[in-house]
């Protein structure tokens, strides 16, 4: 008998990429969704589709990705997440190296495809994932934004792409960029962040637009690696306002408090209106 695969798929509002990924992956044995509070059509789809559900809301993909390990019940766990898509070339080379046992874990190089191109370029093109892994020699997933697993045994490189369908429209950079700019503010703010200034959150994001469009050269990939460039310099200055913004929160109860009681003292001096 084969060694049994378990696919993990984290989800949040994925009914419009969930379809394909699920079937994508038809080729495990067991296909579990763990649903962080969807409300669009996510769930019912994933079910519709064979695969199993877990409701598990947190805000941290390490909590979220450690859950779904004590839920498989494969000899082995592949994590996608719903914007991934498997080939069937990388499918065939995952099997090849499961059943030889040739390692406990594989890792893949992600192609990353930007508003509809792909980005080779801008701090894209080294973008490897660790997500195959004996169940057995996977312990746990630790980090708050770009979690990362702990495991026994050495990690193998395959040479089939995971393609990875990320920022599809400004809509959806927006949606991402509020969970995870959030969080990355939080940690910095906790890590003593000295005060915000300005100058410190333009020079972040003009600093964090030319290591990406200049530096690693994301100019050749054409506007669209230009765009992400900037993209990515507006989230690093959203970071750093929401990091300012925090450091102003002790004080602002007592503002609005302020502003409220001019506002009712105003209208109490205007008994006529």
């Amino acid at each position: 008998m084969g060694k049994k695969i378990s696919a993990i798929i984290l989800t949040k509002n994925e009914a419009p990429m969930l379809e394909v990924c699920i079937k994508s992956l038809h080729w495990c044995d067991e296909i579990l969704v763990v649903d962080n509070g969807s409300i669009d059509e996510t769930v019912s789809l994933a079910e519709q589709l064979g695969a199993r559900v877990l409701n598990f809301s947190h805000p941290s993909f390490a909590r979220k990705r450690n859950e779904a390990l004590k839920h498989a019940k494969g000899d082995w766990v592949l994590y996608v997440d719903a914007d991934e898509r498997i080939t069937p070339t990388l499918a065939k080379e995952i099997l090849v190296h499961i059943e030889t046992d040739s390692s406990p874990v594989l890792q893949f190089k992600r192609q990353n495809i930007c508003y509809g191109y792909e980005l080779n370029n801008g701090g894209w093109e080294n973008d490897l994932v660790t997500r195959a892994f004996k169940k057995t020699a996977l312990k746990e997933w630790t980090g708050q934004i770009h979690e990362s697993p702990i495991y026994d045994g050495n990690a193998e490189l395959l040479h089939s792409p995971l393609i990875h369908l990320t920022h599809r429209s400004t809509e959806e950079n927006l949606i991402k960029s509020a969970n995870w700019t959030k969080l990355e503010a939080e940690l910095l703010f906790k890590a003593n962040e000295k005060p915000v200034a300005l100058l410190t959150i333009f020079r972040k994001g003009i600093m964090e637009f030319f290591r990406r469009a200049i530096f690693k050269k994301g100019y050749k990939d054409g506007m669209a690696g230009l765009i992400e460039a900037v993209v990515q310099g507006i989230n690093r200055m959203i970071v750093y306002i929401q990091v300012w913004e925090l450091q102003q929160k002790p004080n602002l109860p007592d503002r609005y408090s302020k502003i409220d009681k001019d506002l009712i003292d105003s209208w109490d001096k205007e008994k006529e209106i």
